[in-house]
């Protein structure tokens, strides 16, 4: 018996499919782990602050949002403009690759199935691609 095809990107379906808030919060943990170990992240890695306490709320609000939770990035924030965020950042094709290895590891180590770590990861080639500037 097939099982019917999972719907990712409507509504909450994609937070739920994952796990929850807690679950995008364990994720973040996770990428950031990655980013901090991984050779091929060093780049990025040093374009953050030691203290990722910021980075590691943002990221995980903005996901959450993103994947149809609760959208609370403005209210904390301010407006997302993910290009705007990273203009600032040397930001090429290297570095976006590193970091979709660094949330391609994460969601490797948290289990997360291969049907919805190919939606997801698709789905964020296209603001990683955006925060390109060259």
């Amino acid at each position: 018996m097939s099982h019917p095809p999972r719907v990712y990107g409507v509504g909450d379906s994609t937070l739920q499919a994952l796990g929850g808030e807690a679950a995008v919060a364990a994720l973040v943990e996770r990428f950031y782990a990655a980013m901090s170990r991984l050779p091929e992240a060093q780049r990025i890695r040093a374009m953050h602050l030691d203290d990722l306490s910021e980075s590691r709320d943002k990221l995980t609000t903005f996901l959450i949002g993103w994947m149809g939770g609760p959208k609370r990035y403005r209210e904390r924030f301010g407006p997302i403009s993910i290009p705007g965020a990273h203009r600032h950042l040397d930001i090429g094709p290297e570095e976006r690759d590193a970091w979709l290895l660094c949330m391609a590891t994460a969601l490797d180590e948290q289990g997360v199935d291969a049907e919805l770590k190919a939606y997801l990861l698709a789905q964020l080639r296209h603001p990683a691609e955006m925060c390109r500037r060259r």
